[in-house]
């Protein structure tokens, strides 16, 4: 699969979220990355949110913060699926987990509602 079809997937992936969700995200961006850093904890990371949630923003936050992150893996992606299909699936619940840690959701919810 080229970058380009990978970042229309993730783009297919935030479709998905629905619209009175969406207007609340709020100064993010959606990044598309080969592999996680070396520094990462699992090297099979196939996602990354990297900011403050907005449950946790308060009024310093808006003084000049920068975007919050949030990075999708290709390598891990494309190692773990077989099929185009599946790597468009597993692209969509990868954006959707990130962005749901942008509104606060931490893994343990994720993984009790599915989207681990």
């Amino acid at each position: 699969m080229s970058h380009e079809e990978f970042e229309n997937a993730v783009g297919d992936g935030l479709d998905l979220i629905p619209e009175e969700l969406a207007r609340h995200i709020d100064n993010v961006v959606v990044l598309v990355e080969d592999e996680p850093p070396p520094e990462a904890e699992e090297a099979d990371l196939l996602g990354l949110y990297e900011g403050t949630p907005l449950t946790e923003r308060g009024e310093w936050w808006a003084a000049g913060s920068l975007p919050d992150r949030i990075t999708i893996f290709k390598g891990p992606t494309l190692r773990m699926c077989t099929s185009r299909e599946e790597v468009a699936e597993e692209v969509a619940v990868t954006v959707i987990h990130e962005v749901a840690h942008h509104f606060g959701i931490d893994d343990a919810r994720l993984h009790e509602l599915g989207w681990g």
